[in-house]
């Protein structure tokens, strides 16, 4: 019996990739619903575009210092995307805040990871507000992507403990680890069920 066909993945980033590694590493699997076929970095010499080169995957700079505005960018980045036919776009360590009108382009198809169990602690130092609040667990949180920063739909949530003595880092370290398996089980997700409709 054939399988279906994968559902074609770009994947945006900006430094290491590790959670770009994620993906490749799922996709090897010929049961995994979704392959990349693209990887844009923002910023040039980051380890991520090597590691899309090991993978044999097309890769390209977009260098956004060139632009005279988000918007031009946005837009330039835009093109670039579209010229892959993605069925989702996923946001891998993307250190660029999106202008509306790019959000509202891919809506339903545009997927981030946030490393908090939103609604808690949106934007940055997650892990240390946690850490200061008392918290007794934290974790990461896949959404599709709104104009609403880190409000969108939740798809996928993973849960550690915070332990006596964690520091910022050591917090960190641990999400990461769940980040890079919870962020491909939510490509997964949307994929069999479709695009285009909301997480739960």
């Amino acid at each position: 019996m054939s399988l279906a066909p994968r559902r074609r993945l770009v994947v945006l980033i900006s430094g290491g990739g590790s959670n770009l590694q994620a993906f490749l590493d799922a996709a090897r699997d010929p049961r995994y619903p979704c392959e990349v076929v693209a990887v844009i970095s923002n910023r040039a010499g980051v380890f991520g575009l090597e590691r899309a080169a090991r993978a044999g995957i097309p890769a390209e700079v977009l260098d956004h210092t060139t632009f005279p505005s988000r918007e031009a960018f946005d837009a330039a980045l835009a093109e670039r995307i579209d010229a892959h036919g993605p069925d989702l776009v996923i946001l891998a360590g993307f250190m660029r805040i999106l202008t509306p009108g790019f959000v509202r382009r891919y809506a339903g198809r545009l997927l981030n990871i946030h490393p908090s169990l939103l609604p808690k602690y949106p934007g940055l130092h997650t892990h240390q507000r946690a850490i200061d609040a008392g918290d007794t667990e934290a974790g990461a949180t896949v959404h599709l992507v709104t104009e609403e920063l880190d409000g969108g739909p939740h798809i996928l949530q993973a849960r550690v403990p915070v332990l006596a003595g964690d520091t910022a880092d050591t917090l960190a370290a641990r999400i990461l680890v769940q980040e890079h398996r919870i962020y491909p089980e939510a490509a997964k997700l949307l994929a069999l069920r479709g695009t285009n409709e909301p997480g739960a």
